[in-house]
């Protein structure tokens, strides 16, 4: 590890700690050259998949579209900047165990369209808005039914689910 200071390549580390995720070591060093301390992070180098377009070009996974995507969505929404990156882990992640070496973008964006119709219904319809292209209204129209649709059956699952916990309490 060169030295920020001198550049000098000779250093030692002086303490190592896991960041409280675990994901990360911080390691404090110092370099033997001109005795400054500096700190490193380290991480597992994480092997993500060639994202194929639409048109057939390949490009590098960039999480920061992703996070773009998703923030634009959720503009002016009560959705924290910690949850949009939770969400970007989430999708990150599911790339990751794929173990794919290339995946289409089509791919990516039904994912990031299923997390958010968890995260924020709005910002769903928005990403969905763009994201599918629709044509007309009425496409527009049967997506938001749909949405309305799930949400109903969500809703009685779960006033079902209280009044069975009701039932065994009593």
């Amino acid at each position: 590890m060169k030295c920020p200071f001198c550049h000098d390549l000779d250093n030692r580390v002086i303490d190592s700690r896991l960041t409280k995720d675990g994901g990360i070591i911080r390691r404090r060093r110092e370099c033997s050259h001109c005795q400054r301390r500096f700190t490193t992070y380290e991480r597992v180098e994480e092997m993500l998949p060639m994202v194929v377009k639409k048109d057939g070009r390949r490009e590098m996974f960039d999480r920061q579209k992703i996070i773009a995507g998703l923030t634009k969505a959720c503009e002016k929404r009560p959705v924290s900047t910690a949850a949009i990156e939770q969400t970007t882990d989430r999708i990150e992640q599911a790339l990751q165990e794929r173990g794919d070496k290339e995946v289409a973008s089509s791919v990516i964006g039904e994912a990031i369209m299923r997390e958010l119709h968890k995260l924020d219904q709005v910002a769903y319809v928005r990403f969905a808005s763009v994201y599918r292209s629709f044509k007309d209204i009425d496409e527009f129209m049967h997506e938001l039914e749909e949405l309305v649709e799930r949400r109903k059956q969500s809703a009685g699952s779960q006033a079902a689910a209280r009044e069975r916990k009701g039932e065994a309490a009593g």
